[in-house]
């Protein structure tokens, strides 16, 4: 059985505990403070891309939030080393969970809060499978030999990400699809990219095999965190490979409205912008991880107003 635990304060960020029914004061959680909940976590993780900016409708904020925290949530138990022992126990909860969810069913505020969302925003359950899919995949693939296994994957770990945005928002128009999967698959590539020092410190290799034997890459190289010319030469590959993801998505920015539009202009230009970092310090980043600072938040604001109404900025 996993045990039922009681979240200490109700203002700390949550950890994504298996079992929480009850908030600080004993009492289940209202809807309310289930969405609070979901709030604090999306509010207290580094992300490359904004979760419900200041720019998105109001009364849509909650339900990204909580798409966010079951998400945020399941990738914790797959990843965070806290769970190291009891990866496969947490995520077969979540499953669990989920199913109940859509049965109506929910005492953890993540799924109180998911359960709204999923009822408000009309979400088929799909795209949830496929995101535990990929996390369950996370506990025994830390090896991709093609590209295309590499794309299996983001399928199942990126593509719902869009798709369940574009639910929230109420765009059920099946040919966003494709252009939604583009734009999330340039985005995790480009944190793949950032992160191939972290994951290499969990044993986890994201660059494909065969791309690495192509531009003799051996492990020891990668281990080792040499920067040989020819790691140089597989990154620029590879970046190239996220940045043309992030060019056959980007039409879907002006596809939608305004209430979608200006935040998926930040997003592209969120992971648009790791990349340059990648390029900037030519391509060594074991030394120090590309991230992004106030600066450059400030001018994907400034990017992505450009991109949404061009004639903005020709009266400046």
């Amino acid at each position: 059985m996993i045990r039922r635990v009681v979240e200490p304060r109700e203002n700390a960020m949550p950890h994504p505990s298996l079992d929480v029914i009850s908030d600080e004061s004993g009492q289940p959680y209202t809807k309310e403070r289930a969405f609070a909940y979901c709030e604090r976590m999306a509010r207290g993780h580094y992300e490359n891309f904004p979760v419900a900016s200041r720019f998105v409708p109001a009364r849509l904020r909650p339900y990204v939030w909580a798409v966010y925290a079951f998400a945020r949530s399941a990738d914790d138990f797959a990843d965070e080393a806290r769970y190291a022992g009891r990866r496969a126990e947490a995520l077969g909860f979540w499953e669990e969970q989920l199913e109940r969810c859509f049965h109506g069913e929910a005492e953890h505020p993540v799924f109180i809060a998911l359960k709204e969302t999923i009822e408000a925003c009309n979400i088929p359950i799909q795209p949830l499978r496929d995101m535990l899919t990929a996390f369950n995949m996370d506990l025994s693939v830390n090896r991709y030999s093609t590209w295309q296994e590499l794309m299996t994957y983001c399928a199942h770990s990126a593509h719902p990400v869009g798709r369940l945005v574009l639910y929230v928002f109420d765009y059920r128009d099946s040919s966003l699809h494709n252009y939604s999967d583009d734009l999330c698959t340039g985005l995790q590539l480009a944190n793949f990219w950032q992160d191939v020092g972290v994951d290499l410190s969990k044993d986890r290799i994201y660059l494909p095999e065969e791309d690495r034997k192509h531009f003799g890459v051996s492990d020891e190289v990668l281990y080792g965190r040499v920067v040989t010319p020819q790691f140089r030469d597989l990154m620029r590959y590879e970046v190239a490979r996220a940045r043309a993801l992030f060019e056959r998505g980007r039409p879907l920015i002006d596809k939608v409205g305004s209430d979608l539009g200006f935040e998926l202009a930040m997003i592209w230009n969120g992971g648009m912008t790791i990349l340059d970092k990648i390029e900037a310090v030519n391509y060594d980043i074991f030394r120090r991880r590309p991230t992004l600072n106030a600066a450059d938040k400030a001018r994907m604001v400034a990017r992505a107003a450009t991109q949404r109404w061009p004639q903005w900025s020709l009266t400046r």
